[in-house]
C-alpha cells in the first residue's frame, strides 16, 4: 500500500468510530440520565517523532505531507438535561452537578461502588431503595443501604428521605473532582476510580423529587454528526481509488517497456 492510500485509511477508520460514537448518542436520544460522548481525533506524528527516532534516516518531503490521523480518548460531555416531572414520589432528577451512588455486587463480585444520574427509584422486594432498572441498592452517606417503609415519603433537594415527619436516611449525593476518570458501564452507571472513590466531594446540585432527568443529547447536532462522519468515510474512500487509479497508470502506462 502506498503512502497516499495509508493516509486515506486513517481518515477512514477515524470517521467510521466518529459515526459509530454519534450513532450510539443518537439511539440513547429517550435514555433517562444518558450523556453524550465526544469522539476525539488527533493528528498523527511521523514514525521518526512517534517512536522517537531522530537519529534514523526519512524523506523530509514525505514528512511534511504528516502521518494522517488517530483517535484520542473519547471524551463524556456532562452538560445537563431537561428535568421532566412525573410525579412518582421515588422519582428524583439531579439539577446541577452531582451523582447518586449505588452498589454494584453482580455476577459474584466484590461490592463496587458506581455513580449514576439516572434517579427511576423504586422499593425493592426486599424493602431496600434501588435503581428500577438495574435493582441495584442506592446508598447513604455512609455507604449503607437504605430501607424503606410502606407508604409516601419526602425527599429534599440534599437527599435527605424522610417518612411520616421521621428521618430515614441521607442519600449519598456527590461529585468528582475530575470527571474525566469515570469511565461508563452502561445502564447509565459510571465507574470511578480509585482517586475518584475517596476524593469524592459534596454535590454542588440539588436532588428534585418527582421529577428525572433526560438525556442530554442534541438530536440535531447528534444527527450533523453522523452525516458528517459519513461523507468524510466517503471521501476517503474515494482518495484510495484515486491512488489505484495512479498506481495503476504508474504500472501499465508509464513503467510499460516499449
Amino acid at each position: 500500500m502506498n503512502y497516499g492510500s495509508q493516509l486515506s485509511l486513517s481518515g477512514v477508520l477515524t470517521a467510521l468510530h466518529r459515526q459509530d460514537v454519534a450513532t450510539n448518542n443518537l439511539a440513547n436520544l429517550n435514555t433517562t440520565g444518558f450523556k453524550p460522548e465526544i469522539s476525539m481525533t488527533r493528528q498523527r506524528d511521523v514514525v521518526r517523532a512517534e517512536d522517537g527516532k531522530w537519529a534514523l534516516p526519512s524523506d523530509a518531503m514525505i514528512e511534511r505531507l504528516g502521518a494522517g490521523v488517530q483517535l484520542a480518548p473519547t471524551l463524556t460531555n456532562f452538560a445537563q438535561g431537561t428535568v421532566s416531572p412525573t410525579g412518582n414520589d421515588l422519582d428524583v432528577a439531579i439539577d446541577g452537578s452531582g451523582f447518586l451512588v449505588v452498589r454494584d455486587a453482580t455476577n459474584g463480585a466484590a461490592d463496587r461502588v458506581r455513580l449514576t444520574r439516572d434517579g427511576r427509584l423504586g422499593r425493592g422486594a426486599s424493602g431496600l431503595l434501588v435503581q428500577v432498572t438495574t435493582g441495584l441498592p442506592i446508598l447513604d452517606q455512609s455507604n449503607r443501604t437504605i430501607p424503606l417503609a410502606d407508604g409516601p415519603i419526602q425527599i429534599s433537594e440534599e437527599g435527605l428521605i424522610t417518612q411520616d415527619g421521621a428521618r430515614i436516611a441521607q442519600m449519598a449525593f456527590v461529585d468528582v473532582p475530575d470527571r474525566r476518570s469515570l469511565q461508563k458501564q452502561g445502564d447509565g452507571l459510571f465507574i470511578p476510580d480509585a482517586s475518584a472513590v475517596t476524593g469524592r466531594v459534596p454535590a454542588s446540585g440539588r436532588i428534585r423529587q418527582r421529577a428525572i432527568e433526560s438525556s442530554a443529547v442534541d438530536e440535531i447536532d447528534a444527527l450533523m454528526k453522523v452525516t458528517s462522519a459519513a461523507r468524510d468515510v466517503s471521501a476517503n474512500l474515494g482518495m484510495i481509488q484515486y491512488q489505484d487509479r495512479f498506481m495503476d497508470r504508474a504500472i501499465n502506462v508509464l513503467g510499460r517497456v516499449a
